[in-house]
């Protein structure tokens, strides 16, 4: 046995317990996989006397208590035997005692809900988005986004140019967008619908502006428009009431950015409207003094992991047709590199990495407006005194030689060599002329996506 700790597809227990059936429920509802009897969770083989009964008593248990049929092999490593059990996926849901198992990561879950619908919904080849919604006709959508939509997809090349001639029905049937009835899907209704309460009551984006807390909001918005006009309409709303644009001069060009990228900020707001899980809650934007923080619900696919976001990677929509028509329009690539844009971005104007978790059933990014502070250098592995300096600036909006040597009790020399490394590594600009006039202070911050 070539494996060493428990995986998506693995599971080594000691010995065992009819309670395992339900580990074989959680393989069979994801990808399948493999339980290991007689071994540790480290891997190393411990064995199992009782091989020759367990290897007619599993296979039994599970077609009476799963109506699975499972495989049960013997191996032998130093005199020890060890039982490996073959889970195939199942096409139908499986419930152990009417609990459904679902093998995520290394871990077993239950499912519940809405977590339990989108399961029975796989199993049957189909995903929430697909579903019909009934007694909803094209009069409940908004022509002037279709519209848009065809526009903006001619103007990318990404739909034939007669598109605007051919009736709705085949625009919408070629989208994938309607059943095979001719119904509209909750896609549809959500993508270009009038009102959305058809398909969700919260398929809304709720910001809000807080205070020192989570608990000190003081004032919100409600984004109700469809999706596919969503993030215009979000940005709209921030631009003109959440965020603050700090002006600063290049030459006689007057520079208004947005306190953080705009291309960013953007691009993290499609990510969360398109790979929303639209069964659940609404996605929230809270905008505090120092951060942005962005959740929407739905947790990664199985195939991506935080750190793999930040690779390159595949792209694995939850919601394909709805990535697909924002794809066709311009506003996203197929090529799954959201993350990468907002990573970039903030990188350009000097913004920390922004901070991308899993957390609560969704997926959070928050946005940090400082890069000067404590905790976020100490990350960098800056010299503690380097750290002061920069502290000192950010607490008087300056420092010169003379300050540095006194604050740090350092030499004159090594007050130069300092301010020069982080001169050098961006952290700081050179002002005014050398000798006493120099001082040093954080660099102006345009933003280039804006």
């Amino acid at each position: 046995m070539e494996e060493r700790g428990e995986t998506q597809n693995t599971e080594y227990k000691q010995s065992w317990r009819d309670e395992y059936l339900k580990w074989i429920c959680g393989f069979a509802n994801a990808k399948g996989g493999r339980i290991y009897i007689g071994v540790d969770d480290n891997g190393n083989i411990s064995g199992v006397d009782n091989y020759k009964k367990l290897m007619e008593d599993i296979p039994n248990k599970s077609v009476n208590h799963l109506g699975l049929v499972v495989d049960v092999n013997v191996h032998a490593v130093e005199g020890k035997n060890y039982l490996e059990v073959i889970v195939p996926v199942s096409n139908v849901p499986i419930a152990y005692h009417g609990v459904y198992h679902y093998r995520s990561g290394n871990t077993k879950q239950e499912l519940k809900g809405i977590a339990l619908q989108n399961l029975l919904l796989s199993k049957m080849g189909k995903k929430w988005e697909d579903m019909a919604v009934e007694g909803a006709t094209f009069c409940d959508l908004n022509d002037e986004s279709i519209q848009t939509f065809i526009i903006k997809s001619i103007e990318k090349d990404r739909i034939p140019s007669n598109t605007l001639k051919i009736s709705k029905e085949t625009l919408f049937k070629n989208l994938g967008l309607l059943t095979e009835q001719g119904q509209l899907t909750n896609a549809a209704v959500l993508l270009f619908g009038k009102s959305l309460i058809k398909v969700s009551v919260m398929a809304s984006f709720k910001i809000g502006r807080f205070g020192k807390s989570s608990h000190d909001l003081l004032f919100q918005d409600v984004v109700e428009t469809n999706i596919f006009d969503m993030a215009d309409k979000v940005m709209e709303v921030m631009k003109t009431k959440y965020l603050v644009r700090p002006i600063s001069y290049e030459g006689l060009e007057r520079i208004e950015p947005l306190e953080y990228p705009e291309t960013a900020l953007r691009e993290a707001i499609l990510n969360a409207i398109i790979h929303k899980d639209y069964s659940s809650t609404y996605i929230f934007l809270r905008i505090y003094d120092d951060r942005l923080h962005l959740w929407n619900p739905g947790t990664l696919p199985e195939e991506l992991t935080i750190d793999k976001l930040k690779q390159e990677h595949s792209s694995y929509p939850r919601n394909r047709n709805i990535a697909n028509v924002f794809f066709k329009a311009g506003y996203i690539e197929s090529w799954g590199r959201g993350i990468n844009k907002i990573l970039d971005a903030c990188k350009e104007v000097g913004l920390p990495e922004p901070i991308i978790e899993e957390e609560q059933g969704g997926i959070s990014v928050t946005f940090l407006k400082d890069i000067y502070t404590e905790d976020y250098l100490r990350k960098l592995n800056l010299p503690p005194r380097q750290i002061n300096a920069l502290l000192y600036v950010r607490q008087h909006g300056s420092i010169n030689n003379a300050e540095y040597q006194q604050l740090e009790n350092i030499s004159k020399r090594t007050a130069s060599r300092d301010l020069q490394e982080l001169m050098d590594k961006g952290f700081i600009q050179r002002k005014g002329t050398t000798g006493k006039g120099t001082t040093y202070v954080f660099p102006s911050r345009r933003s280039k996506g804006s």
